[in-house]
């Protein structure tokens, strides 16, 4: 598949310098790229690859500035890197809307609903009453149990999993391996020792335009539903658990875990093995470090937060330049003590 500048310029809303014609099969990073490919230039670091790269077409920002000329055609935009998200996303949008037909072995209950344009591979499986929308592409080992809701235009990799009951959106990606709708972790302590399991009759609830990363796993409610709202970006290997809710547009870095019924604003930001314990509710912007233990709610919007237990981050910064300055400290307290004892000495013997 083939792209002239001219109408790769068309699909971001660029403007063509150079060779409108100059055309492209493939993509390449700027330090790599060969005759033939497309390359982008949006961090500062990676300009001096701009005049050794080979590549045939490059997306660059209009605000820079040429130090010398070049062979390859350019195409300017305001944001090259967001540009060039852009154009990935149309190139895979064109390359999985071939993807249609159902491949066989597979399993499709017969009072299943199948949309228009569908794409399901072997050995997926698709229980009673299931609904798959329009262009929904659905990868080898795919189970969709009963009841299960898949809106337009979402892509199912191999090996998710989503229990019955569950409804995922329109415009939904889901990575291989994930978890949708297991059982939350409800067990009610027993006078003798034992746990007795609380039936989790509660589901998922997915909206438009989410992404989840591989093998994560996002629980069902207990009761109601646990709630990903649209907008937001779950990495891989994330926990969710029973009745959590993922605010609009939050992002969810790798290893991090949710705990049940905790609720988190619009537009959060979650960093990598970041954990927060059940029942708190995070504000509308808030940003908790990686790494970090959060054990209380965050009420005030916009509020980073880090360390375990976390607490805002100016006052973390502070208590760390202390806590290294503690060495130092403790001599100064040392010496003091002992001019004290001096001076004592000196008062008593005079």
């Amino acid at each position: 598949m083939q792209f002239t500048a001219a109408q790769i310029a068309l699909m971001i809303n660029g403007k063509v310098e150079g060779d409108a014609n100059a055309a492209v099969s493939s993509f390449g990073k700027i330090e790599e790229a060969q005759q033939g490919q497309l390359a982008f230039l949006a961090n500062p670091k990676y300009e001096d690859f701009l005049y050794t790269t080979k590549a045939s077409i490059i997306i660059i920002n209009d605000s820079l500035e040429l130090k010398q000329p070049l062979e390859a055609a350019l195409i300017r935009v305001p944001d090259a890197y967001t540009a060039f998200a852009t154009l990935l996303s149309k190139y895979q949008e064109i390359v999985t809307q071939q993807l249609t037909g159902i491949q066989q072995p597979s399993f499709i209950a017969d009072s299943a609903q199948i949309g228009a344009n569908v794409f399901i591979a072997a050995f997926a499986y698709i229980g009673n009453n299931v609904k798959i929308g329009n262009n929904v592409k659905i990868f080898p080992g795919v189970v969709l149990s009963n009841n299960v809701i898949v809106g337009d235009n979402t892509i199912l990799h191999a090996g998710v999993k989503v229990y019955h009951d569950c409804m995922i959106g329109k415009n939904v990606t889901v990575h291989a391996g994930t978890v949708i709708g297991a059982d939350g972790f409800g067990f009610a302590p027993q006078a003798d020792g034992s746990f007795k399991k609380v039936p989790q009759i509660g589901n998922v609830v997915i909206e438009d335009f989410v992404e989840i990363g591989a093998n994560t796993t996002i629980d069902r409610a207990t009761i109601g539903s646990t709630l990903i709202k649209a907008g937001a970006k779950l990495d891989n290997l994330i926990q969710i658990a029973h009745n959590v809710e993922v605010g609009h547009n939050t992002v969810i870095a790798a290893q991090a875990g949710i705990s049940g019924s905790t609720k988190l604003g619009n537009n959060v930001m979650i960093g990598g093995q970041a954990g927060i314990v059940g029942h708190l509710f995070i504000a509308d912007g808030s940003k908790i470090n990686g790494q970090s233990g959060v054990t209380k709610a965050i009420k005030q919007p916009n509020t980073t937060v880090t360390g375990t237990p976390a607490y805002e981050y100016t006052a973390s910064l502070r208590s760390q330049a202390l806590n290294r300055n503690l060495p130092d400290l403790e001599k100064r307290v040392k010496d003091l003590e002992k001019l004290v004892q001096q001076l004592l000495a000196e008062k008593i013997t005079t």
